[in-house]
């Protein structure tokens, strides 16, 4: 049975699963599997880890469901979903954390992608600049209910997708403490522009789902302030903490809906 190269996976080892939560962290892994298992039943197991790819498989009562991180940035991504769709997923769903980018989007709130600014590198592998970088509306609808129903206050539109986290978002905490003339100025514009939130995967993600032919979605927790000083520890586990509980609340419909 052939096995993907970077995964380590097979087909026979994720049992027919063809739907995928993609942290970035690997250390995230764990935490979403069993967080899906305790509430919907079954178990969930390690099995395999890779480089920075590491995926868990929850079987549980509603469905079998995998948990693969995919590290930082769109380049790692794109691989992890072309190696899970190779294996016979089509439903790739992010669940990351994020900056927020407008002043009424408070640190452990989540955010909902509908699409993505296209700053990546990655995603023109897969389609040209014109083509938008879309969410499935069927994830994003299951996405708000979930977080609804774990009762996580919830934003919902326009992502921005950037390669670099310092310059990227124009941060004055990076070693040269400078950003070159192309992006001065670019956050004020996503600002008015009504951006809601910086993050690094979701325009590879979406564009590469949506020009496949497969369903893709994202959900972040927030942070930090875009741009603005270091992430803490606390502000950090509020903000996966809750999009953890969304994501995991969503994916009952998730599941009826693929079958």
């Amino acid at each position: 049975m052939k096995r993907v190269y970077h995964l380590d996976l097979t087909k026979g080892m994720i049992r027919g699963a063809t739907v995928a939560l993609l942290p970035g962290d690997p250390s995230r892994a764990g935490l979403l599997a069993g967080a899906v298992s305790e509430m919907y039943g079954g178990r969930a197991g390690e099995i395999a880890f890779n480089r920075e790819f590491c995926t868990y498989l929850s079987e549980t009562e509603r469905g079998k469901v995998l948990v693969t991180s995919t590290g930082i940035g769109g380049p790692s991504a794109s691989i992890a979903v072309e190696e899970l769709a190779i294996l016979g997923v089509t439903t790739f769903i992010r669940v990351g954390t994020t900056g927020a980018i407008q002043s009424g989007i408070r640190t452990g709130d989540v955010v909902v992608t509908t699409a993505a600014v296209r700053l990546d590198g990655a995603s023109r592998h897969y389609a040209p600049i014109e083509y938008p970088a879309v969410a499935d509306h069927g994830i994003v609808c299951a996405l708000i209910e979930g977080a609804r129903g774990a009762g996580v206050r919830y934003h919902v539109g326009i992502s921005a997708s950037s390669d670099t986290f310092y310059p990227g978002e124009e941060r004055d905490d990076s070693f040269r403490r400078y950003v070159i003339r192309e992006l001065r100025g670019s956050a004020e514009e996503w600002l008015n522009l009504g951006v809601l939130n910086y993050e690094m995967e979701a325009a590879t993600i979406l564009t590469m789902t949506a020009s496949m032919g497969l369903r893709g979605g994202c959900i972040t927790g927030v942070v930090n302030r875009a741009g603005k000083g270091g992430i803490t520890e606390r502000n950090l586990r509020l903000g996966e903490r809750n999009v953890v509980r969304a994501a995991v609340a969503s994916l009952g419909s998730i599941l009826d809906a693929v079958g």
